[in-house]
């Protein structure tokens, strides 16, 4: 209620323009900060399941339908 009655006598640009440009100049450090931080944990995760996945075909195709010696002399 307190937020409301102080916006409330304010023109429309002051608080859809202004008021959010002083937020993002004070808090854009914090802000840029936390989207790199969770694009970078995305991409970790990205490169983690690809590497799983790439072993899990290789263990599978070396290993898991001719178990063999033939298959083996393939490498």
């Amino acid at each position: 209620m307190a937020g409301k009655g102080i916006l409330a006598g304010l023109p429309w640009w002051v608080v859809w323009v202004v008021v959010p440009v002083i937020l993002i100049v004070v808090f854009g450090g914090l802000i840029a900060t936390a989207v790199g931080v969770l694009i970078s944990l995305l991409f970790k995760v990205l490169i983690a399941a690809a590497l799983i996945a790439g072993v899990i075909y290789l263990v599978r195709r070396f290993t898991g339908s001719g178990s063999s010696s033939s298959s083996k002399s393939d490498w």
